[in-house]
């Protein structure tokens, strides 16, 4: 993963903003993204952020600890040795904090990849194309990317009603996340979209494409679970 791209410099900082994270980047990849992750998971994880990062950094201290007293001495980026350190704390599944920050990172991860997907977009009258949601966890910095890229210079807007907050992107400019009230627009302060055109196309696409022969309610709720299907113009009667 690219280090940047996903957020601002200042919104890592407020993601992260009970554990130091200097350096941890360039010791692991893996571990860096994966605390940042767990950071917007809505579980109670700081605690176990904290000490999984520590680990991360301690393991590297022991290697520099014994290259120091075999009279080897670095300067720089850390040595192949200290990624290698790093990595194997990182991962190590049988560390009860570091299972807790993957197990939390892993569920913020699978809600991104799901929302990429669910989301439904419809233009308000001033062309922003605007989507709902309510996640379980603080994603929205993390859906910046993908969607500046697939609308191009269209502008576009997430709303998340859960935290009353915002994911907006002018043309030509980057993505940024605000509160809600910032933006006197009805559309981003009303609480439903009303039915519209494009909501009727949504459900004629999916009637089109839809195989009634083949429907599986429990596959379809694994999917798509139910607390998603209120923002889904094809799963409203």
């Amino acid at each position: 993963m690219n280090k940047t791209g996903l957020f601002e410099e200042t919104e890592k900082e407020a993601l992260i903003d009970t554990a130091d994270i200097t350096g941890l980047f360039e010791l692991s990849v893996d571990a860096y993204y994966t605390a940042l992750y767990a950071r917007m998971s809505c579980l109670p994880v700081k605690e176990e952020i904290s000490r999984f990062i520590e680990k991360v950094k301690n393991s590297c201290r022991h290697v520099s600890a014994g290259k120091s007293a075999a009279g080897k001495h670095g300067a720089g980026k850390p040595a192949g040795e200290d990624r290698m350190a790093a990595a194997r704390a990182a991962s190590d599944r049988g560390d009860p904090d570091v299972l807790t920050v993957q197990k939390a990172a892993g569920n913020v991860l699978h809600e991104i990849h799901r929302l990429t997907g669910l989301l439904r977009f419809s233009p308000d009258k001033d062309g922003i194309y605007i989507a709902r949601c309510a996640p379980d966890h603080f994603i929205l910095p993390a859906l910046a990317e993908h969607f500046t890229l697939r609308f191009g210079g269209t502008p576009w807007a997430i709303i998340d009603e859960k935290r009353n907050l915002c994911l907006f992107c002018e043309k030509g400019r980057a993505a940024r996340l605000e509160p809600l009230s910032s933006f006197a627009s009805q559309i981003f302060t009303s609480n439903e979209n009303t039915d519209d055109f494009w909501e009727d196309l949504w459900r004629l696409y999916h009637r089109s494409v839809n195989n009634e022969t083949r429907k599986n309610p429990n596959l379809q709720r694994q999917f798509m679970p139910e607390r998603y299907q209120k923002y889904l113009p094809e799963m409203k009667p």
